[in-house]
């Protein structure tokens, strides 16, 4: 059985990037390979930790194995196409570079060619109620980012100009330094790695190659939604600097607590308070559920407090599915307060009536404390 990524690194599943990057940095000073030479268990620790961190770093592999586990990253799910659990050798490399590259000079620069980098992943946290997620909807929020500049078109320079290669590493973004027995290779400092210098910088974005605006977007809650949800919205980020793609925006949403209802996957739960004569005669009640209907629920005479009565199909939704809960209303029996004078009269009337037969379990309980005990 392969190892919980998340105890490969040491931590909690609710553990954030800083938290990620400082346990993996931890981890791979112990481990690594130049400072346990010829320890195959050092460099295969060393692997495990290295992989767990570049999927835990990503946000898309990390939903992915959360919901999935490893069986995300197998048999062509996201690890096809080298997306997903494989490392080699290029892989260990640029995760490496990433956590302790800012100590050579600045961290890794990720960009492709011409300078372009990916924009940056956005959350939005989206608050619905029970009744929303029952029914699902076609929410409109308003999302502040920042989009590709419409004077430059994302280029960051001037129209009319464009970027010239950087003469200090000759367009590769990466520069060479020795340090003792070592070379190591940095972010180039002229041009932060871009492998560009924009002489001529765009007026409205300055250089950048897009400008911040608040956008309007219309995100689909399917029906059956359960609180705790990631909705990705694939390239409706932040645009990437000088035209490069834009990241995702992540829909995390949560369900405001119901006054009458809890929920229990696609079963609903409701207790509802009944009288005790209601209980011990038997009644009726109605009940309004989610769907926009009442139901009546029958209790029978001697209903005892914590008993269910089951509403087939009157329950959440599945997500994506033709199926419906149940819903469970459970009893509680509420003791009569603040008893006039006659009302006292009656039900001590009532209590040297009763007998073992009217409340054969309390009876039935002391019956069997004093046998246990041997009490007289």
């Amino acid at each position: 059985m392969k190892r919980d990524l998340y105890e490969t690194l040491g931590v909690a599943k609710t553990a954030d990037e800083k938290e990620l990057k400082s346990a993996f940095r931890k981890l791979a000073m112990k481990y690594h390979p130049d400072k346990n030479p010829g320890d195959a268990e050092a460099e295969k620790t060393f692997k495990e930790i290295s992989l767990a961190y570049e999927i835990l770093k990503d946000p898309q592999k990390r939903a992915a194995y959360d919901r999935y586990g490893h069986a995300a990253f197998e048999q062509g799910g996201m690890g096809a196409g080298g997306a997903g659990m494989g490392a080699g050798a290029g892989g260990f490399s640029d995760i490496f570079e990433d956590i302790f590259g800012e100590m050579m000079g600045g961290g890794r620069q990720r960009r492709s060619s011409g300078g372009r980098e990916r924009g940056a992943d956005l959350r939005y946290n989206m608050e619905i109620s029970l009744e929303e997620a029952y029914a699902g909807k076609t929410a409109q929020i308003r999302v502040p980012t920042s989009i590709t500049c419409d004077v430059c078109t994302g280029t960051g320079a001037k129209p009319g100009t464009k970027p010239t290669t950087c003469a200090t590493c000759q367009g590769s973004g990466r520069v060479r330094a020795a340090q003792g027995f070592f070379s190591v290779e940095r972010t180039c400092p002229t041009c932060h790695g871009r492998g560009q210098i924009i002489t001529d910088p765009c007026v409205k974005c300055h250089g950048q190659g897009r400008t911040t605006e608040e956008r309007s977007l219309s995100v689909n809650i399917p029906a059956g939604i359960e609180d705790g949800t990631r909705i990705r919205l694939s390239g409706e980020g932040e645009a990437g600097l000088r035209g490069g793609p834009s990241g995702d925006l992540y829909i995390f949403l949560s369900v405001k607590p119901h006054e009458f209802y809890q929920r229990d996957g696609a079963d609903l739960y409701c207790s509802v308070p009944i009288s005790m004569t209601t209980a011990a005669l038997g009644g009726k009640f109605d009940v309004a559920t989610l769907d926009g209907t009442k139901s009546r629920v029958s209790v029978p005479e001697g209903t005892q407090a914590g008993k269910q009565f089951r509403l087939k199909g009157k329950g959440m939704p599945v997500l994506r599915s033709s199926q419906v809960g149940d819903l469970y209303i459970q009893i509680g029996i509420e003791t009569p307060q603040k008893l006039t004078k006659r009302q006292r009269e009656l039900l001590k009337e009532f209590e040297e009536l009763s007998s073992k037969e009217n409340n054969p379990e309390s009876a039935g309980f002391f019956s069997r404390m004093k046998d246990f005990f041997d009490i007289e």
